[in-house]
């Protein structure tokens, strides 16, 4: 597959006049295609909602586009909370998915009225002891343990994940939960991360579905909905073919009548928790050359660094890159790209063929649109960039701001020798 930016470089020539580099851009026509698409793969579902992982993409601009759609949040944290309610979600347009969380979340979380998912058996006590009791409607996060495989060979260990409760502590805890009075119940689980497979989801929900099955027979709670959650992935690397949602919808939809509708559970509504799927493809990084550097290795220095994008350098993870104007050329010449950080895995692409790059040239780095400026950070005092938004009309639109010294020292509000700043 051939990755091109959603962007020209004569629409970077003109933004970077009023927004310098770097900054993140999303493209608001592939977002709304996107949600939309996703919403008719599962229409066969009456109570299908898609609840979007807010740690993905954390934007108000961009939550509320998704909730045009009918998406709900997935919040994993009191800011995003706060988030979510200051978008105009409410109630259970808003799951709270969190681990070893603090009691007063829990509270918050539950006078919004959203829908708690237990992370683990002894969250119960610790929810119960937040609000006075359980909530009539409420979920818990299923871990079966062992290798997860795929008949592609993808694979990954939900063993080893810290995440979710073991076969027998689900069990114990529905009984648990029905006896304090839930009488709504749901299933969450996170099995495999980034699978680019139309197999994943359709295996997952074979999982879940035979789980609810049993669940619903053993202890008589009733199951309301089943979260698939993430995992849908996207393809970083050219040679990787895009998952087809449609294919996964109903993938999904002939398990859902092969196990739950025999069962007489056909009014079980499905959830996703979709992050990357929803975003990634749909954000960049632009960026500059420069600097340039001859030794070992060739280099080429750009404005943006690991504070603007973590991933390569804390996974080692691949993003594409486009040297915006040179697309035809060769790529001829081998580059480590490089941030300015103090940290030798500061780097974007390492032994990466790319057309000859001179200074000043922009760079756009692919796949940012999910889990890019979400994990930044200020090390070394670097300050994070603006967010911008182009609209499908073709226009710019500034989301959120770029940091400036003021923000990073803005803590210190007790030291008045920073108060120039």
């Amino acid at each position: 597959m051939e990755k091109k930016p959603f962007v020209t470089k004569e629409q970077l020539e003109e933004i970077i006049q009023t927004y310098p580099t770097p900054f993140h851009l999303y493209d608001e026509k592939g977002i709304r295609s996107n949600a939309k698409a996703l919403k008719e793969a599962f229409s066969w579902n009456q109570g299908f909602k898609e609840y979007f992982a807010v740690k993905a993409t954390p934007n108000p601009f961009i939550l509320k586009i998704l909730k045009e759609y009918g998406c709900g949040t997935d919040c994993s944290s009191e800011t995003e909370l706060m988030m979510s309610e200051a978008c105009g979600f409410k109630g259970h347009d808003i799951m709270f998915s969190s681990n070893d969380t603090p009691l007063d979340e829990f509270k918050y979380a539950d006078d919004l009225g959203a829908i708690i998912n237990l992370d683990d058996i002894t969250h119960i006590e610790g929810l119960e002891k937040a609000v006075g009791r359980i909530p009539e409607t409420i979920s818990c996060r299923y871990n079966p343990g062992g290798i997860f495989r795929m008949s592609n060979g993808i694979m990954d260990n939900p063993g080893d994940a810290k995440y979710g409760m073991t076969t027998e502590q689900i069990f114990e805890a529905y009984k648990i939960l029905k006896s304090k009075g839930a009488k709504n119940f749901g299933i969450h689980a996170f099995l495999a991360s980034n699978t680019v497979t139309n197999e994943y989801y359709p295996l997952l929900a074979k999982v879940l579905f035979e789980l609810a099955v049993r669940l619903q027979k053993e202890t008589g709670a009733k199951i309301r909905f089943i979260n698939l959650s993430g995992g849908i992935g996207i393809p970083y690397r050219p040679d990787q073919e895009p998952n087809d949602i449609y294919a996964i919808g109903e993938g999904v939809r002939k398990v859902y009548e092969e196990i739950l509708v025999p069962a007489g559970m056909g009014d079980v509504a499905i959830y996703t928790e979709l992050g990357r799927f929803m975003l990634g493809p749909y954000g960049c990084l632009v960026t500059k050359a420069i600097h340039e550097k001859h030794t070992h290795k060739e280099y080429i220095g750009v404005d943006a660094c690991a504070v603007n994008l973590m991933r390569p350098a804390m996974y080692g993870a691949y993003h594409h890159i486009t040297v915006m104007g040179k697309e035809e050329e060769a790529c001829s010449r081998k580059y480590d790209i490089t941030g300015s950080l103090c940290e030798n895995n500061d780097k974007f692409a390492v032994d990466r063929m790319l057309p000859e790059i001179e200074m000043g040239d922009l760079l756009v780095i692919h796949d940012t649109g999910a889990h890019g400026f979400s994990m930044g950070y200020n090390y070394n005092g670097k300050l994070k960039s603006a967010e911008l938004l182009l609209k499908e009309d073709g226009s710019v639109e500034m989301i959120r701001r770029a940091e400036t010294a003021k923000d990073y020292f803005a803590t210190f509000d007790f030291c008045d020798l920073l108060m120039k700043y």
